[in-house]
């Protein structure tokens, strides 16, 4: 019987776990050695929501309709909606492993609250929005899950924007060694064809930690107390691994993946300080203190566009016909697009030296544009800086984010690491394409790769 285990953790970056660090995680290496290793890139944009659901359905955003964590429901003004496994149609593997009476283990894989059936066992993910409601399918497995964690199951850390760091390192390490215990335990219960579980620790810490431990940061103290937190982590990620490659059985294949993986954030630029600054955004009154943007703070009536915060920006264009108080003519909206993308790109740091930002129309990057996409998404400094949505900043520059301690933003690349499963030639390549993943699993299981999947398996 052939049997997969895939490891995904968020966030897990290529330049340590492939290149630096490879050398000290002898059951990654392992893995890489024996099959493949490289880089894994990501969806446009580069964000837990929607990649880990583009690598396992093979779709883009836009084919989805999802487009980050919170997307527009209507166009409202105040239509932002948290899109969870309601706002998702298409088919994942374990659907296709389902219908071919193959059995999953699906644990912790972000956008699958609430869960739904399948022929196997699903713990939903980090959004789920507490341990009181029904997050596991069947339901009964929710009773056991303490019990298999050896502890509490942890669903995610309350808070990774915090200045106190030990109290972070504390509960990520506690996270990380649950869900893994949790994820064993259960593997172990039955014989799974597909398994696999996704751990946030790795997104968690290093946007708490990444100024302590990479060289290259501007804030970076050598000899500073967490200077050996990250490298330690994934050392002790290695063992984990190890130990789920034992759990796991004799013969079965084993992958690593991860969404996308991290970098130094040099600051952040204010989208809509720029927008008034630019004549773009109006408001009513300008704030006497930093806060976020609400609509009732907006004078529509002079408003062309509005942004929103986060690792990459998001703008929308008020347009006549489609928002309720629009004002852009529709003959207008490309040329009124033209300027704000020319004006964004040419964006310089606080003495005016461009920082490389670049803007994405959805419909250049997506084949197909579902549900509302936003006008332009925005990589600020080519994500070197992030997207900070706040009013009343006084600037358009920060050097921190707006949202509380944060020094890492989003690398495009993720890790893809894969010991073949036994399917001797691979397609070798320094870089595949999230949307690979999918269909590699439908091949290793002999299955058809359905045309509506836009990656290519390896195998």
């Amino acid at each position: 019987m052939k049997r997969l285990a895939v490891i995904g953790l968020d966030c897990f970056t290529p330049q340590w776990a492939l290149e630096e660090w490879l050398d000290e995680m002898p059951n990654l290496r392992a893995i890489v050695e024996q099959g493949v290793g490289a880089r894994l890139h990501s969806t446009v944009p580069p964000i837990t929501v929607p990649a880990w659901t583009s690598m396992l359905t093979s779709k883009d955003p836009g084919m989805l309709g999802v487009y980050g964590f919170r997307n527009r429901a209507s166009y409202e003004y105040d239509s932002l909606k948290v899109a969870n496994a309601s706002a998702i149609t298409a088919r994942t593997v374990w659907n296709y492993l389902s219908r071919n009476r193959l059995k999953s283990l699906v644990v912790g894989i972000p956008q699958t609250y609430p869960p739904k059936p399948l022929n196997g066992i699903m713990v939903s993910g980090f959004m789920t929005p507490g341990k009181e409601v029904s997050f596991t399918y069947p339901d009964g497995v929710k009773g056991v899950l303490d019990q298999a964690a050896g502890g509490e199951y942890i669903i995610d850390v309350k808070d990774f924007r915090t200045d106190d760091k030990d109290a972070l390192l504390d509960s990520v390490k506690e996270m990380t060694a649950a869900r893994f215990r949790a994820f064993r335990a259960l593997l172990r219960v039955d014989d799974f064809d597909f398994a696999m579980m996704v751990e946030m620790g790795p997104d968690r810490l290093q946007h708490g930690f990444w100024r302590y431990c990479d060289p290259s940061h501007r804030l970076f103290e050598k000899g500073n107390p967490y200077e050996n937190v990250l490298h330690d982590y994934y050392v002790s990620i290695d063992e984990e691994i190890g130990r789920t490659v034992e759990a796991a059985g004799e013969g079965a294949s084993f992958m690593v993946v991860s969404d996308h993986g991290a970098k130094a954030m040099d600051g952040a630029i204010c989208i809509n300080e720029w927008l008034q600054q630019e004549g773009y955004l109006k408001l009513k009154e300008r704030p006497a203190d930093r806060t976020g943007l609400t609509p009732d703070m907006i004078d529509w009536e002079k408003t062309k566009a509005w942004g929103e915060g986060g690792y990459y920006g998001r703008l929308f264009l008020n347009l006549a016909g489609r928002e309720p108080q629009g004002i852009i003519p529709p003959g207008a909206y490309e040329s009124v697009r033209g300027e704000l993308i020319s004006a964004l790109e040419a964006l310089g740091d606080e003495d005016g030296k461009p920082i490389g930002t670049r803007v994405f129309k959805p419909e250049d990057v997506y084949r197909e544009i579902n549900n509302i996409a936003p006008d332009m998404i925005v990589y600020f400094g080519d994500l070197d800086w992030r997207s900070a949505g706040s009013v009343g900043v006084g600037s358009i520059h920060l050097r921190e984010n707006d949202t509380g301690p944060d020094d890492a933003n989003h690398l495009p690349d993720g890790v893809f690491a894969w010991d073949g499963g036994g399917a001797g030639q691979l397609r070798r390549a320094d870089r595949y394409q999230i949307y690979d993943v999918a269909p590699t699993i439908l091949g290793f299981f002999g299955l058809d790769v359905p045309e509506d999947m836009i990656g290519e398996s390896i195998i």
